[in-house]
């Protein structure tokens, strides 16, 4: 039934058309914006994204800081800056995946990438993300949100700018929390554990005087400037700072007591130096995440007697170089170089003291140099780049455990290095058809987890293997190549248009978890295949009244099944799902929408490496903002109106979940029920 919807949905595409908006979107990227606090429940990115873009998905860890794939892309396979910095999340476990460091109300825009068509970063391998917060104004002006909803959830964000011709000031502020929320079943996030607790024993349920606990609270506070030294030559500085705490993530063994974060960016820019240069930049920055997780709130602390935690750290730095030449009208060269390095370590600890390394002390060191063209002629644009990379993967050795660690194999230093390119044109035809494609070459390295990660040590008194590590991670892995290939078509007129893609991915060396290895170096390179359709469109049809309609379907195999497996199916590749709207637009910026997000049930899944079935689900949510002339305004919305219980983000084995029996699932995490919001909003 869902898949004949979601069917429906690409074919009526073809003849309605899409919306306007759709002109943003190119072979390799498409563009959100307009993501201010009436629009979106909460901090969460993910679940901003998964509504405006068909190919994002979310993976659901939590009522927060969730993950997200880019056709079937994810984890380091997907590229995140925020204003140029490159930012990682500290988690081994995805608990604070890189987009969880930047809150919805202090984003202006994004560029979904889709595709390794970016020379100008490094690691961009199947896509990624390019976040752009809010910009200074001369003109003071600002805004204030505030929003409840079910589940006592509550946010206010302020923001303040203004200044004059030489210098531009900003600060936002927000803070956020919510309690747990409640699924389809009337279950909140710890009742879902002891649900599937009754059938699978498992000592990480929550105590018994912790469930009704909050889900999270989350503040932020950022602050940006904007110095003119003269007409052509400015100065661009930013600081964020992201405080959460005692986040839930009920389906892995431990919550996150703390997660927090510091951006810090500077550039410099330089105008019109004649034929040398149209625009030079120069730019650095630092981004820091710290992140302990414990098990202080489940069963398993109290059983114990010690709360046993994981605490990481990873901090990043780098600097670019960027300069475009216009050579012609029609063409324009950039040519740049970049440098980065991250640190990641990460201590397992028995009440506080130290009982083993979860990530040594590893260092990721790049250097890379780049070159793009941009030829734009009337009804044909043409462009080109190519990037050459050399990395540095290194673990501390003097950091490392004696004793029984000593017997792992050598943590030995890996060297990678790589070129890239990227070939992308589109052709503009009469009648409003323009036909788009391109070609790539992506690549990027392994992180410290999959090259050294250690599980966690045997606290069990008596066991034999007492204090026993094992190396989970595989020091001898391969960098991750991928060739893609994009087509697609538009179609423009005065009241819609129409965007049609599909694109077909060979990945080399691509790194995945073998579960069925038994002890250390359960990450391996394998070679796969990714590849799928996506449509997005609307159509304007009487009196504001207009609809929406969106689709994207992928697939992914592995070349062949891995050793001791025979399901060549690729894991967290999300079936066909689609979304479709009706919006009416009876005012200036004030509108009434009722949405259908739906999607088929998995049928192609990795059973081999813990995924499972989820079943087809189609959710109903509904909106009305309305904005008043003097600045304020009201949105009030309901998602999930007929309470539907069901679930997004599959079982994969590469997280640590929650599992009982030897043969039992692993927990499956239901998204939120019927869900209500009120958002009181000031511009000015």
């Amino acid at each position: 039934m869902h898949k004949l919807l979601l069917l429906s949905l690409i074919a009526s595409s073809v003849l309605l058309g899409t919306e306007t908006e759709l002109e943003k979107i190119t072979v390799e990227s498409t563009k959100v914006d307009d993501l201010d606090g009436s629009k979106v429940r909460s901090a969460d990115l993910a679940e901003a994204l998964v509504r405006e873009v068909p190919s994002v998905s979310m993976i659901r860890r939590s009522a927060v800081s969730n993950d997200v794939t880019i056709r079937g892309q994810k984890r380091d396979n997907i590229n995140v800056t925020i204003d140029g910095a490159r930012v990682c999340g500290a988690c081994p476990n995805r608990m604070d995946p890189p987009i969880s460091h930047v809150l919805t109300n202090n984003i202006d825009s994004i560029e979904v990438l889709q595709g390794p068509y970016d020379v100008t970063q490094f690691g961009t391998l199947g896509g990624g993300l390019n976040i752009h917060t809010k910009e200074p104004s001369r003109n003071f002006g600002g805004a204030i949100d505030l929003s409840v909803g079910s589940w006592n959830q509550r946010k206010a964000a302020a923001t303040l700018t203004g200044g004059n011709e030489f210098v531009r000031l900003l600060v936002s502020a927000s803070a956020e929390g919510a309690n747990q929320y409640v699924d389809g079943n009337g279950d909140t996030l710890a009742e879902q554990i002891d649900a599937y607790a009754a059938k699978n024993p498992t000592a990480a349920m929550y105590k018994l005087q912790d469930p009704n606990q909050d889900a999270y609270t989350k503040k932020s506070l950022m602050s940006k400037a904007e110095i003119d030294l003269s007409a052509t030559q400015r100065i661009k500085l930013g600081a964020t700072f992201n405080v959460s705490s005692d986040i839930l993530y009920p389906t892995s063994p431990m919550d996150a007591i703390k997660d927090d974060s510091t951006i810090y960016t500077a550039a410099y820019e330089l105008e019109d130096l004649g034929s040398i240069s149209e625009l030079l930049e120069l730019s650095a920055y630092h981004s820091h995440v710290w992140h302990p997780m414990s098990n202080a709130y489940r069963i398993s602390s109290k059983k114990s007697g010690k709360v046993f935690s994981n605490e990481l750290n990873t901090r990043m730095e780098g600097f670019a170089f960027k300069n475009a030449t216009r050579l012609s009208e029609e063409a324009l060269l950039t040519l740049g170089a970049d440098y980065s390095v991250r640190m990641w370590d990460g201590n397992y600890k028995s009440d506080g003291m130290i009982v083993g390394r979860s990530i040594s002390e590893t260092e990721t060191a790049q250097i890379g140099l780049f070159a793009k063209m941009e030829h734009e002629y009337r009804n044909f644009n043409l462009r080109y780049g190519v990037r050459f990379d050399s990395a540095t993967v290194s673990p501390d050795a003097y950091a490392r455990p004696q004793g029984i660690m000593a017997k792992l194999d050598p943590w030995q230093e890996n060297d990678y290095s790589a070129i890239t390119a990227n070939l992308q044109a589109d052709y503009a035809f009469e009648g409003g058809f323009k036909l788009f494609g391109g070609i790539g070459r992506g690549y990027r390295v392994p992180d410290a987890r999959e090259l050294y990660i250690l599980n966690q040590p045997i606290t069990t008194a008596g066991d034999p293997n007492m204090g026993k590590q094992l190396q989970t991670g595989t020091p001898d892995l391969e960098a991750t190549t991928n060739h893609q290939a994009d087509l697609g078509v538009k179609y423009s007129h005065n009241s819609g248009a129409l965007s049609l893609k599909t694109f077909y991915n060979m990945l080399s060396d691509y790194i995945y978890y073998n579960a069925t290895k038994v002890g250390a170096h359960k990450f391996e390179n394998i070679d796969a295949t990714i590849y799928g359709v996506e449509a997005s469109l609307s159509q304007e049809l009487i009196g504001g009244l207009s609809a929406q309609l969106g689709a994207a379907w992928q697939r992914g195999q592995k070349d062949e099944a891995l050793a001791g497996q025979n399901d060549k199916d690729l894991a967290d590749i999300p079936p066909l799902k689609g979304r479709a709207a009706l919006v009416y637009d009876y005012a200036p910026q004030s509108f009434a929408r009722v949405e259908l997000l739906a999607s088929d049930a998995w049928s192609a899944y990795d059973s081999d490496n813990g995924e499972q079935r989820i079943d087809a689900y189609g959710v109903v949510n509904l909106k009305l903002d309305h904005r008043f002339d003097n600045g304020l305004g009201i949105a009030l919305g309901i998602d999930n109106l007929f309470d539907e219980t069901y679930a997004l983000s599959n079982t994969y084995k590469d997280l640590i979940l929650i599992s009982g029996n030897p043969d039992a699932d692993i927990i499956m995490m239901n998204e939120p029920g019927r869900y209500y919001n009120l958002n009181l909003s000031m511009h000015f």
